[in-house]
């Protein structure tokens, strides 16, 4: 694999391994040791910002304002992210699973309501529904993108159903030109969860800006991960942002405090991590755009395998997000072993669909059948697609697949 060396960043170091930046971005490998595991989850993946942490923990510690939660570098961070997106707000908040729940409330989405959701997924698709009082409503998936099927979904439309709530997967944003349309038709809330996406792209307009509200989230493993939890809520309705930011609080306006206006929550942004986010800013381009050449590396090399029974996803640029680069394996168990045996380690995401789990099953029909889920919770094997991995690495992982049997 070729590639060139993207950095923004303000430092820089060499080694005879690798050629790093802040950035985190593309390292060309030379001397790597061909039997070191390649790990899923990086235990090295802030290594290049130590410092900046440090000083960061530092800054903010010692700021005469002490003021650690929801101060001003939150406020430019908000005020950056707005500028990127193009749209009426951004709210921090304490992770991107209360970014939905803050959503939820402020949309006074409650008892009695229902919100249709994937039936593949992570947890809070379905806990935060629950979470308010409503009921989730679960969707099939597209069996390759893995993401809502709007058909689907419009197949469970009642007069009960008050929001959509599509997921971005993996690699792929949700059809959200059909979505929107969908819930325009309907006179229903459009809930995006963009938890995975940011940065995604679909026919010019970002990923977390098609519903009425989006969400993304800065845990560690996200494209624009931090070393520790947030999220945001973004919106382009005035009035909504308004409810939201007194949610998160307590119920307080910003303005008075102890003053409180609604049954609020504690989902606060950490000053660290709002000062951390916004020095790394800079480099997030160069970062997806490392994560975006991996895995078109690997698509152009594992299209062919689909005889084979191991199938990637879609190729393209076009509404595509680089989070995780996802194969669907007739063969699951077996990949994963041998990837193992090849000093590669992958992971399995939503062994279960969620109608599936013990927590959700009660709101799902006792005779609900979801195909497409389920063939994916069987399949799904995920694939390291971190932007710091070396050429090298990625070579090793685009081999091991490359051999495993037929």
């Amino acid at each position: 694999m070729t590639t060139s060396t993207a950095a923004t960043g303000t430092t820089s170091t060499t080694s005879t391994t690798s050629t790093t930046s802040t950035t985190g971005t593309a390292r060309a490998g030379t001397t790597e040791a061909a039997t070191a595991t390649i790990p899923f989850f990086p235990p090295d993946l802030f290594e290049d910002d130590r410092r900046l942490l440090l000083d960061t923990v530092h800054e903010v510690a010692t700021d005469p304002a002490q003021r650690f939660i929801l101060g001003e570098r939150t406020a430019r961070f908000e005020d950056l992210l707005r500028t990127d997106l193009g749209t009426e707000d951004v709210i921090a908040c304490g992770s991107g699973t209360t970014a939905l729940t803050l959503i939820l409330r402020a949309l006074g989405i409650g008892p009695g309501d229902e919100v249709v959701v994937p039936a593949f997924g992570c947890a809070p698709l379905a806990n935060t529904v629950l979470g308010v009082g409503a009921t989730p409503v679960f969707a099939d998936i597209d069996p390759h993108t893995l993401v809502m099927d709007p058909d689907a979904a419009e197949a469970l439309i009642t007069p009960r159903t008050r929001a959509l709530m599509p997921a971005h997967m993996f690699s792929v944003m949700a059809d959200m030109p059909r979505l929107r349309a969908l819930a325009t038709r309907h006179g229903l809330r459009l809930i995006e969860d963009s938890a995975v996406a940011q940065g995604a792209v679909l026919d010019g307009r970002p990923a977390g800006t098609w519903g009425d509200a989006g969400v993304f989230s800065f845990v560690q493993v996200k494209s624009f991960g931090g070393p520790g939890e947030g999220g945001v809520v973004v919106t382009g309705d005035r009035e909504l942002a308004r409810t939201v930011r007194m949610l998160r609080n307590h119920g307080q306006d910003g303005v008075h405090r102890f003053r409180h206006h609604l049954i609020g929550l504690n989902s606060r942004f950490d000053e660290v991590l709002a000062a951390f986010q916004l020095r790394r800013h800079p480099g997030l381009a160069a970062r997806l755009a490392r994560r975006a050449e991996i895995a078109a590396h690997y698509t152009a090399h594992f299209t062919p395998l689909a005889a084979r029974g191991v199938l990637p996803p879609p190729s393209g640029t076009d509404g595509r997000c680089y989070y995780v680069y996802t194969l669907l394996a007739e063969r699951r168990d077996d990949l994963r072993r041998h990837l193992a045996a090849h000093g590669v380690d992958s992971h399995v995401y939503y062994p279960q669909p969620l109608p599936h789990q013990p927590a959700f099953a009660h709101a799902a029909p006792a005779d609900g059948h979801w195909p497409n889920a389920e063939r994916a919770a069987r399949q799904c094997l995920s694939l390291p697609v971190y932007p710091h991995l070396t050429d090298a690495q990625v070579e090793r992982i685009t081999t091991a697949v490359l051999t495993f049997p037929a």
